[in-house]
């Protein structure tokens, strides 16, 4: 979802706010509120003595709020000091293949340091932050406590109080204050938590699950695409401008241009995996959000260009985890995508476990794995984007019978294209340069006003 998405470590933010719920800072702020009843009490005992509280109330108050303005930064730096410390360890675990065989072991180790020293420098800061408040309020409490039994004393001898009422006023005070130095010491968890759930607020605004939507029939007419601009997910940057088009059932639409002018950007957006800036994307008149999320996997299909199998078993990858999943959809979509023959020669078939803890597939297997998730059910709208990047001459022909056969049966198919093969089962093109269509119609056509010529090498003959 862009470069920002890579910072976003939800499960990490949700542990935090979790952690720090299950400590002791709820609770002491739920004690922060008995202390004007223990402040009042101090002062039936004698009025100089409430007054003397209040005060080291207010400068602990005022601590507190320094305390806000001053810890913040520290605790935002820590969160991202940590979050890119993880981020470079996860792309280092899973590409280490690559990084022993090219030598990188050296460069990225030192990376890593630097990214590691910049976590402990941010988590000294912060820890720093909170324990300089803690003992400044520690030490303000011991005065106050301190200065608490000696005025007390001084009234006691002018019998204006009792002894005993000297040691209840020490006591209440110290009751009082308990909570609020506990919270302190709470602070930067307390930072922590907020920051996280603020960021967890605006992960969920971004992507709302709209299950309470009244239900539609799954589209099967058209896809309208109207003045559509978007941009990466998580990047306020317009990359795509102005899309207009119209597909009917069974068209097959190929999208070509040359390398990041738009393409994959365009193709996210077709499948709601990137939000619009303007315009709509339309089925059957309708916006994909007006369908309930958990059925948005009936009306799309979508190959992305970086291929990713999950943990589990070939049919559970097939079926795109369905909690009940249809056999004969499963072996329908894996015949289409001519991987069924390759399936049942793994070691146990369509149960053989696959992913980064399973069996090693080559990245020709997994995008045709991948194709056969993409056609299950044969969805109304099919996206690939790339799909014969890792094919043989074997698997470019079954993906043309696949796009033929979901034509056949009322899919749209829009295929990202590099290598001229992709497209050779589709009957319109559209081409995109520098984010803004530049043709759109028949393929014929298309490729007749777009593809150039070779001129002849001068000289040459023929």
């Amino acid at each position: 979802m862009g470069p920002e998405a890579s910072k976003i470590r939800p499960v990490n933010d949700l542990d935090t706010i979790r952690n720090f719920m299950s400590g002791p800072g709820p609770s002491a702020m739920f004690d922060i509120p008995w202390l004007p009843i223990y402040l009042g009490i101090v002062y039936l005992f004698h009025p100089t003595l409430g007054t003397l509280a209040l005060a080291g109330v207010i400068i602990i108050i005022v601590l507190i709020l320094v305390k806000e303005y001053v810890s913040k930064k520290p605790a935002e730096e820590l969160a991202v000091a940590s979050s890119e410390r993880q981020r470079i360890t996860e792309h280092g675990r899973s590409n280490a293949e690559a990084i022993q065989a090219m030598g990188m072991m050296a460069a990225l180790k030192a990376r890593w340091e630097d990214k590691n020293n910049a976590f402990l420098d941010a988590s000294q800061n912060s820890s720093d932050s909170g324990t300089n408040f803690g003992s400044i309020v520690k030490t303000i409490r011991m005065i106050l406590q301190s200065a608490m039994l000696g005025i007390g004393a001084y009234y006691a001898i002018l019998q204006e109080i009792s002894p005993g009422i000297m040691i209840a006023a020490s006591i209440m005070t110290t009751r009082a204050f308990a909570p609020v130095e506990q919270a302190i010491g709470q602070w930067p968890l307390f930072v922590s938590a907020r920051q996280s759930r603020k960021r967890l607020d605006e992960l969920l605004a971004m992507r709302e699950l709209n299950e309470d939507v009244m239900d539609l029939p799954i589209p099967e007419r058209k896809l309208a695409i109207n003045n559509l601009s978007c941009g990466p997910a998580g990047l306020k940057k317009i990359v795509v401008q102005n899309v207009n088009f119209e597909l009917s059932a069974g068209d097959g639409l190929g999208i070509i241009g040359p390398s990041g002018c738009g393409k994959s950007t365009l193709a996210r957006a077709l499948v709601g995996a990137t939000a619009t800036a303007r315009g709509t994307v339309r089925f059957d008149g309708a916006k994909l959000d007006q369908w309930p999320m958990s059925r948005w996997g009936e009306i799309i299909g979508y190959l992305p260009q970086d291929i990713q199998l999950f943990d589990g078993t070939v049919s559970e990858n097939i079926s795109r985890f369905s909690l009940e999943p249809d056999a004969n959809k499963i072996r329908e979509a894996a015949t289409l995508a001519n991987v069924h023959d390759l399936i049942t020669a793994l070691p146990d078939g369509y149960n053989t476990v696959i992913g980064k803890s399973g069996f090693a597939m080559s990245a020709g297997q997994q995008q045709r794995i991948a194709l056969a998730r993409a056609i299950y059910g044969k969805p109304f709208l099919v996206v690939l984007d790339e799909p014969n990047s890792n094919l043989d001459s074997d698997g470019e022909q079954a993906l043309t019978n696949a796009i033929v056969r979901l034509r056949e049966s009322g899919s749209i198919v829009v295929v990202i294209a590099h290598r001229p093969s992709a497209i050779a089962a589709v009957d319109k093109i559209l081409m995109i340069d520098k984010g803004t269509v530049k043709a759109f119609g028949p393929k014929a056509d298309v490729m007749a006003k777009v593809v150039a010529p070779v001129p002849n090498p001068k000289g040459a003959q023929g």
